[in-house]
């Protein structure tokens, strides 16, 4: 594993998303529940990394504490540079750090249901503050390459479940955030359309040497994918105990991406 002083000699790429003994639980006494365990991993820009595992092995915790939704139990995690936990929070302005560092697709979309689906998108740009023009054109331009562009003055209810997904990932990557969580982002997508967001996810990560992290159980994406992660109860399996799905690369809890 790379020492804490390693991100700071010269000529040293510093991690998008860097974890060191991230643990979170829930409850406590015979009611705790452990749902992350000394989660340590460093996630560089240009990389699309899949996190993999049955339901309840900490896919979504880790996912969420990456978002700084779910505040850790304790470890230290770093974002862009910026230390945000040490055992504690150490940035108060959290929705901030979310706005403009931060892009998350919602499995359940999340939409604003009484705004359209261009006033969704175009709602992270002015919050930015983009001038107006600049924000409503790039939020249309997103929802024409997502293929719904014809849905922008559409409410989320009436909007299909693949529908309001792709206006979820338009909104979800409208700042052009260094970071891009995904929450099974093509669960509800065709094969055609679940290619086109995996290739714009791709494209954003090489193109603005982003970090993007995919929560997925769709193996029609894998092929699209880096880097895969396997959890099992808590825990970053080693490769040795974890299944082996198509072009599957498995890094141990103390493996650096």
């Amino acid at each position: 594993m790379a020492g804490q002083g390693d991100a700071g000699r010269a000529g040293a790429r510093v991690p998008r998303v860097e974890l060191r003994g991230i643990s979170k639980h829930f409850g406590s006494g015979a009611a705790r529940v452990d749902a992350l365990k000394d989660v340590s991993l460093d996630i560089f820009g240009g990389s699309v990394v899949g996190l993999l595992g049955p339901s309840g092995s900490g896919k979504s915790t880790l996912l969420n504490a990456i978002a700084c939704i779910t505040e850790p139990s304790r470890g230290r995690m770093r974002l862009d540079g910026d230390t945000v936990y040490d055992n504690r929070w150490l940035r108060p302005d959290l929705r901030r750090l979310r706005l403009e560092k931060i892009g998350f697709i919602f499995q359940f979309h999340n939409l604003l249901p009484f705004l359209t689906a261009l006033e969704n998108v175009r709602l992270v740009l002015d919050l930015a503050g983009w001038p107006r023009e600049a924000a409503r054109q790039r939020a249309a331009e997103l929802l024409d390459y997502l293929q719904v562009g014809d849905r922008g003055q559409a409410l989320p209810a009436q909007l299909s479940g693949g529908q309001a997904q792709r206006v979820a990932i338009a909104r979800a990557l409208a700042n052009q955030p260094r970071i891009i969580l995904a929450d099974e982002p093509t669960a509800a997508l065709d094969s055609e359309r679940a290619g086109i967001v995996m290739d714009l996810l791709r494209g954003v990560a090489r193109k603005n040497d982003a970090a993007v992290v995919v929560v997925t159980h769709d193996e029609k994406i894998f092929d699209r994918l880096d880097e895969i992660f396997y959890l099992r109860d808590g825990w970053l399996v080693p490769p040795e105990a974890a299944p082996t799905p198509p072009r599957l690369a498995i890094a141990s809890s103390d493996m650096r991406l």
